[in-house]
Order: C-alpha cells, then structure tokens, then sequence
C-alpha cells in the first residue's frame, strides 16, 4: 500500500516537470517563430514613417519613484530623449527618504506650479507640483508615501495624453522604444495594453538614450538574472502574446489605454503586484463588457533596467514577486476555470496557478520527498534519474535554447567570451540557484497577507553615459 502510494507521488512529480518544461520548449520554438516575422516585420516598415505620420498618439511617460537619488537623473534624461513626436514626462516623488527631489530640482531647474489634476482617484496626499523652467514636457509631483501603486495612480491623474506608458524610475529606456511599442497601436485600434522586453543593463554603458555598449555583468548573481530575463521575456512572453495568453505586463515598461485603466479605477492599491493585477482586471472588464480587445507584448522595444548585484537583495525581489503573483492570481480567482472568461479563464489562468504561483511549493516537497525517501530506505535510482533529467538537464536544455534567441536582438552580446560565460551560467543555475530560487518562493507563498504594498529596497549604482 505505501509502495504504492510513494509510486503515484513520484509519477505525479515527473509528469509536472515533463509539463512544465515541454511548455517551455514549446516558448522557445514559438518565440523564434514569432521573432522571424518580428524581423522581417522591422525591416519592413521604417521609423522616420512613423515619425512623420499625422496620426500618431502622445503618450504620457509615469515615473514613479521612491529612494532613486543615484539614478533618477539619467533615467529622466533617457525618457526625455524619447525619439516619439509628442509626449510628457511625468515624475511622481512617493515620499522619498533620501533626495531623490532635490536631485530632480537642481537638474531640471524645478519651480512650483498651481497645475491641477484633469481626473480624480483616491490617492495620498499631495505635497506640491513642480515644472522645469527649461523643459517644458516635464513635471514633478510630490506627494507623501503610498506605495507604487498610489504614486502611478497619481501620475494617472495628472496625465493629459491618451495613451500612458508606466516605467520605472531605475530604469532606462531605448530612444526609439516608445515609437516601437506605440506603433502596435497605430496598427491595431482593438489594443487596450502592450509590453516590451525589458534587459538587464549591468555592464552596459549608455549613449545618447541607448545602450550602445552590452557586456556581461561582473558577478555570477547578476549572470544569472540575464539568463532568466532572456527565458521569460524572449521566450515566454513572446509566446503568451503570440498564443493571445498574456497575463503580465512589466511595471518597469508598458503602454496603455487611458480611459480603459481609469474605467477600471486605475491601479489596486495594497498589492505588490500592481502590473499584473491590472492587465488581470483589463482582460476581466473587457470580458464581461464583451469588447474586442487584445493586449499584446513586442519584444523589441527595449527598456534596460539594474539588477540586484547580492543575494540579500535578489531574495527580497523575488519574494516580492512571489507574494504580487499570489495576490493577482487570489483577486481574480472568480476568473480560474472560468470559460466566461476563455482562454484566460481556461488556460492562462489554470497555467500561471499550476506552473508558475505553486512551482516552488511542488519543487520544494519534490526535494524533501527525495530527502525522505533516502532517510527510510525507498529512494528508487530511476526516479532519482528521471527527476534530475525533468528538472535540471531539460531545464537547461531549454535555457540555453532561449538564450540563443538573444541573437536577434539589435543589442546582443558580442564577445565570444560573454556568450561563452552566459553559456556556462545557463549549465550552472540549476546547480544551487535554482534550488535557492525555489525556497525563497516558497518562504514568501507562506507569508501571503503578512505585507502588503510597499517599495523594494534595493541599493542603486550610479549609471555609466557617454
């Protein structure tokens, strides 16, 4: 009876790990796909058209920020430096400790202003409205702590443009980003949401708005990080947008509607995971107003952000992440197996919650199992192989298949040397990291409703720039 048991305990593991990563091999091979028609799409129609087009649509740029006094001015500056024919850039100081605001003040040449805001959502308080005597699209709001979401809320509120695109204040984007990601909805006027990929830039230099010089970060931590965002944003994203799937739009660079996000009462205070959270509320809304609607993610608008350099820091990210994912998933649960909601209810949904929000907690009891079971005696050799096969060697195999798309990026690694180590990374992060990755998640799904919305800490570096 027990063998029997620990036999149907070791079969269930095995099937969810050859499901997981199946899926993942399936990403891999879709993304190169939709990559090649991404190429040849690009080389097709030119930007400078786009530019001279009379009906483009401004964008309003929301920056959230809190504690960014080392890296606020050169984001601002690559915002500022947006290749697109009309937008404004709008900064919301959340209370910041540190002097995130007089950094803004003494480099934009700041002054108060009475300007008011053209909507209305509850937010914390304001505590004053700047302008640049030099920059005219330029505005700074301060106002007290909130959260992320209260401080995007804000932007939202002061925002004048039809389309807003929410980024974050450590992050940097490329000139012609915006222009890329706003062409999808010249194109498609059912578009209500769209992402774009977002890198990591430890190591790269800036110049004139771009990242021009791409090398792998100094420290194994940060390698690693790239591998992971060339799996998720390359291969997964490309394939949920392409497979009409996408749950998750980036907090650190996305584009929306308006009027579509303010029907919806704009961003949910009390949650890390605002940026989920909301493109779950959007599919939900436009679902049961039965509107056309896609939401959509282009892998080559590019927005570069920094990585944590130390496990301390990684730990507290990715427990964020963990606890934003369960709170998203938790507010639309109505939405789970839901076919009201298609193939949001019926297969977005049902993946995200099986394979993505409980992968640590079945990964952890997989590795305990086996602990057991070697402590009593039963641990079965062929299990122990097919386990380790599933989880870590196709795992790799699937990493390193992703990162080769990395080649179609316009900014990619060049150095033998760096494609080299970035190999190596992929081999070693199922050796160690992964296992870690793992209990950090499932550490964080434990402590569910323990905190709600605050910043990450993180510690800044100055940005390089040329």
């Amino acid at each position: 009876m027990i063998g029997s048991v620990l036999g149907g305990i070791e079969l269930l593991i095995l099937l969810y790990f050859t499901v997981l990563n199946s899926f993942y091999a399936v990403a891999v091979y879709v993304a190169t796909r939709e990559l090649g028609r991404h190429i040849r799409r690009r080389q097709s129609v030119g930007l400078t058209e786009l530019l001279n087009r009379e009906f483009y649509k401004p964008v309003s740029i929301l920056v959230p920020a809190y504690g960014e006094e080392e890296t606020i001015e050169a984001s601002v500056n690559s915002f500022l430096a947006l290749h697109y024919p009309e937008f404004e850039v709008i900064v919301v100081n959340d209370g910041s400790k540190d002097g995130t605001l007089q950094a803004l003040i003494d480099a934009y040449d700041l002054i108060p202003t009475e300007r008011h805001p053209s909507r209305v959502l509850h937010t914390r308080p304001i505590r004053g409205v700047y302008r640049s005597r030099r920059i005219p699209k330029l505005t700074v709001v301060d106002k007290e702590n909130g959260g992320k979401a209260d401080a995007l809320n804000v932007g939202l509120t002061y925002a004048t443009f039809p389309l807003f695109c929410a980024v974050d204040a450590d992050s940097l984007l490329d000139a012609e980003a915006l222009l890329r990601l706003a062409r999808r909805f010249i194109e498609n006027d059912r578009l209500v949401a769209a992402g774009g990929s977002v890198r990591i830039m430890n190591g790269g230099v800036m110049r004139d708005g771009r990242v021009t010089e791409l090398r792998l970060p100094a420290t194994w931590i940060e390698r690693v990080q790239v591998v992971e965002y060339a799996r998720a944003f390359l291969a997964g994203r490309t394939t949920f947008s392409a497979l009409g799937l996408l749950l998750v739009i980036s907090g650190a660079f996305g584009l929306f509607k308006r009027s579509d996000v303010m029907d919806v009462g704009g961003f949910l205070e009390g949650t890390v995971g605002e940026d989920m959270e909301l493109v779950l509320r959007l599919h939900r809304h436009m679902r049961e107003q039965k509107r056309p609607y896609d939401i959509e993610f282009d892998v080559d608008p590019v927005c570069w952000t920094q990585c944590p350099d130390n496990v301390r820091i990684l730990g507290a990210q990715r427990d964020r992440w963990q606890r934003g994912l369960w709170e998203a998933l938790w507010a639309h649960r109505k939405m789970w197996f839901n076919p009201r909601y298609g193939r949001i209810g019926l297969v977005a949904l049902p993946y995200y919650l099986l394979f993505e929000a409980l992968a640590p907690v079945i990964e952890v009891f997989g590795y305990g199992f086996m602990i057991a079971l070697a402590l009593t005696g039963r641990l079965d050799g062929t299990f122990v192989a097919l386990f380790l096969l599933l989880a870590l060697l196709y795992g790799t195999v699937v990493s390193v298949a992703a990162l080769s798309i990395e080649l179609f990026m316009r900014v990619h690694f060049r150095r033998p040397v760096d494609r080299v180590m970035l190999l190596l990374t992929a081999l070693g992060e199922n050796f160690g990291f992964r296992q870690w990755h793992a209990w950090v998640r499932f550490r964080a799904t434990l402590k569910l409703g323990q905190k709600k919305g605050q910043w990450g800490t993180m510690t800044r570096t100055r940005i390089q720039t040329k």
